[in-house]
């Protein structure tokens, strides 16, 4: 991946927020210091789904102030639906949710940086690019 933004994923904010001394803290503060960061608003719906305090909450929120927050356009769900159908045919089944974020990635030309193996599977099937830093 390069020169592409990357659509950070929840498992990916989850570590940096959570160990910020990780090889993921590194990558992230990475794309954030270069602009390539992006996020769109059912990851920060997860990350608010999974806080444990208000404090937590209004770091999350304050994530819409300094990224870029992808839209999610009109068809997108549909797209996503047509996604899983596609993949559920080939005998895989994703969450809508992670089909979803593929669709919103690719429709931006974002990168998905992620530890969620089902996007490796989705890129086999869907022109999806996976971040991986070295």
């Amino acid at each position: 991946m390069s020169g592409n933004p990357a659509l950070i994923d929840t498992s990916i904010w989850i570590e940096y927020l959570k160990s910020p001394s990780s090889k993921v803290e590194e990558k992230v503060e990475g794309l954030l210091n270069s602009g390539q960061a992006c996020v769109c608003e059912i990851i920060l719906a997860e990350l608010i789904q999974g806080a444990k305090s208000e404090k937590e909450i209004a770091a999350i929120e304050g994530f819409i102030s300094v990224l870029p927050v992808l839209e999610q356009r009109q068809g997108y769900w549909t797209k996503a639906g047509q996604l899983a159908y596609k993949l559920k045919k080939r005998g895989i089944t994703i969450h809508i949710v992670d089909c979803l974020l593929a669709v919103i990635a690719n429709e931006n030309h974002c990168a998905i940086y992620t530890h969620d193996k089902h996007f490796k599977t989705i890129s086999k099937h869907y022109p999806l690019l996976l971040y991986t830093a070295s």
